[in-house]
């Protein structure tokens, strides 16, 4: 059966073309509106089965009715899964970031309480294209072929997330207050890996704001994120928490990444809430909503993905690995999807999720939909397909 016949089509639910070049790609600040500080207290929390709707307010009073107040309530999501799941993700000065270039490396410091955390990337320039080059940052690695970002004349880098949180399941790390963060941050030693990894992955974009595209060669308005597996939960959650980065790509994120944990508690043998890596999320979050207290969870893995609207998203599954939950995660991007339905740029986010290929390798069957949010996102250009609901193997669920 064709990959054409899964592309969902609704264009009903758009708005003119002009309408929708008011809705921005991208912003120039990590966080456009200030965190919402009405999070429901955990006694307060009333169980909910169903995923909910991503557009109503946390109080329960009705629903989002405009483009201007989804950055208030986008920003309720973002306190809620601060609040629940990652720990907060601390907001830095301008003037506590010193940022340069050292050849083609970018070195960020950033002090806090006296304490410096260094952060150092080197920016791999493509043979082809003119700067300022458009940018993908891969969240400790891109495992998408290179050849994808050369040919296209876009830049790469690596967010070494280990020098900022060093904790691995393979090699000798340090454990909660013992990381390159918590020197900085002491109070917040009980964060999760995910919190902590996405602060530093915006102080690179501030070292790249501060330097400027005429010493860093990189177009501020074309970041990308991505990442696969573990990393790829990481590229979420720096895409959902910084508004500089134009497009995500999060391949075969699993459990906690795009896959929803209510979703994903029904279902066997997946990474669920019950039966991930602790290091990632707060301890209290494992307390608080194992077994059928995830029900009490007051936000899901959707709507951290609709928090990247009016970006760009694109969400790359795997069926051949049951551990990634997959089916979930197709029953949360379709809950996140109508939030960009809502503001008319349904054609910012897709997902592809297949089999027959190993994981984090990119089958060539996937190319044309990341090739389609590369071109369009990251380089302008227009005409290409990026309105993907592809997956077969759940179309029926």
């Amino acid at each position: 059966m064709s990959k054409t016949f899964f592309v969902v089509l609704l264009m009903g639910t758009c708005l003119g073309a002009s309408a929708q070049r008011q809705i921005p790609l991208v912003y120039n600040q990590e966080n456009s509106g200030r965190y919402a500080q009405n999070v429901k207290p955990y006694d307060q929390l009333i169980p909910q089965q169903s995923l909910r709707n991503p557009l109503a307010w946390s109080n329960g009073k009705g629903l989002v009715k405009n483009f201007k107040q989804w950055e208030k309530r986008r920003n309720e999501i973002s306190a809620s899964i601060q609040a629940y799941e990652i720990g907060l993700k601390p907001t830095v000065e301008k003037k506590q970031v010193k940022a340069f270039m050292i050849g083609d490396t970018l070195k960020v410091d950033v002090t806090v309480n006296g304490q410096t955390l260094h952060l150092s990337s080197t920016i791999h320039y493509p043979k082809t294209g003119s700067a300022p080059y458009p940018l993908m940052i891969g969240s400790s690695g891109i495992s998408l072929p290179k050849d994808l970002f050369e040919k296209r004349g876009i830049a790469t880098m690596v967010f070494h997330e280990n020098q900022v949180n060093d904790y691995s399941q393979w090699r000798k790390k340090h454990d909660r207050g013992e990381y390159e963060f918590d020197r900085l941050y002491p109070e917040l030693k009980e964060n999760g890996a995910y919190s902590e990894w996405a602060w530093g992955f915006s102080r690179l974009l501030d070292g790249l704001q501060q330097v400027g595209e005429s010493v860093s060669r990189i177009d501020m308005n074309h970041i990308g994120v991505t990442g696969c597996s573990y990393a790829g939960k990481m590229a979420l959650f720096c895409g959902a928490f910084d508004e500089r980065v134009a497009l995500t790509i999060a391949q075969e994120p699993g459990g906690g990444g795009a896959a929803a944990w209510r979703l994903s508690h029904r279902l066997d043998s997946v990474e669920s809430l019950d039966r991930t890596d602790y290091h990632w999320f707060l301890e209290s979050m494992r307390t608080r909503f194992q077994g059928d207290s995830v029900y009490l969870l007051p936000h899901d893995r959707h709507e951290l993905c609709a928090m990247i609207c009016p970006r760009a998203l694109l969400v790359l599954g795997n069926t051949d690995y049951k551990w990634l939950a997959d089916e979930s995660a197709y029953g949360s991007m379709n809950a996140a999807i109508p939030v960009w339905e809502k503001f008319g740029i349904a054609d910012r986010v897709g997902y592809s999720i297949i089999g027959g290929h190993p994981h984090c390798m990119l089958p060539q069957s996937q190319y044309p939909e990341v090739e389609a949010y590369l071109d369009r996102f990251l380089l302008g250009k227009e005409g290409g397909n990026t309105l993907v609901r592809f997956a077969p193997m759940f179309k029926d669920k």
